[in-house]
């Protein structure tokens, strides 16, 4: 055990596999749309698989998680300030939810490491129940991230076309697809504002407990 090489574990080589993708993704984002897509979907849907194989080998790490942490977040974050690029009008919106995601997720982790969890996905029981179900459900916690990036890696694809018609000369795949995902999008977004008020309330109790033993 002592000459185990953490960084050789196999869901950590999954999550470098992710990173080359993501970089792959963005930097074919200017002048190839299909091929930028599939790399930056390829990255996300392999974050449930690195997962799995941690699970499945015994292999979970801190530093993993928080390798899948970043990653998730830089990579929303990256492809957040393309769409700005490609959707001025709604550059504010973007930038918002770009740094509600980072805060929120931020907040959280740091609650939780002082909280004494073992990881930024462990909640107490008598937590938020929203918070509850997104980080006990697989099932939940997949769709929400899974249906919020594909939304915005549709907006991404919409800059450049509608995709294959679903009605002959009305709507284009892509666009439906889009409007299936908003939902999902939208409630993930509602989570991390969940995120941020909850870490933001357990961080005002760990400084409430600590001024009251300072004062004792």
């Amino acid at each position: 055990m002592e000459d185990e090489n953490i960084f050789l574990f196999v869901p950590n080589l999954i999550g470098y596999a992710r990173l080359a993708l993501a970089a792959a993704a963005f930097y074919l984002m200017p002048t190839a749309p299909a091929p930028a897509a599939a790399c930056y979907l390829l990255s996300g849907l392999l974050d449930a698989v690195d997962g799995h194989a941690a699970r499945l080998l015994g292999q979970g790490t801190r530093f993993g998680a928080l390798l899948d942490m970043l990653t998730d977040r830089c990579a929303t974050m990256c492809l957040l300030v393309n769409l700005a690029l490609l959707y001025p009008a709604h550059a504010a919106l973007l930038q918002a939810s770009m740094a509600l995601d980072v805060a929120s997720h931020w907040m959280h982790l740091h609650s939780s490491v002082l909280r004494g969890s073992s990881s930024h996905k462990s909640v107490a029981l008598t937590g938020n129940p929203v918070l509850q179900l997104y980080y006990t459900s697989r099932p939940f916690l997949f769709l929400m991230c899974a249906g919020n990036e594909l939304f915005y890696c549709l907006l991404y694809l919409l800059h450049f076309t509608e995709g294959p018609t679903v009605l002959p000369g009305r709507l284009g795949l892509f666009r439906a697809a889009l409007w299936l995902s908003a939902p999902v999008a939208l409630l993930k977004t509602l989570i991390n504002v969940v995120h941020l008020v909850s870490a933001s309330r357990d961080l005002a109790a760990i400084d409430r407990a600590e001024r009251r033993a300072r004062s004792h």
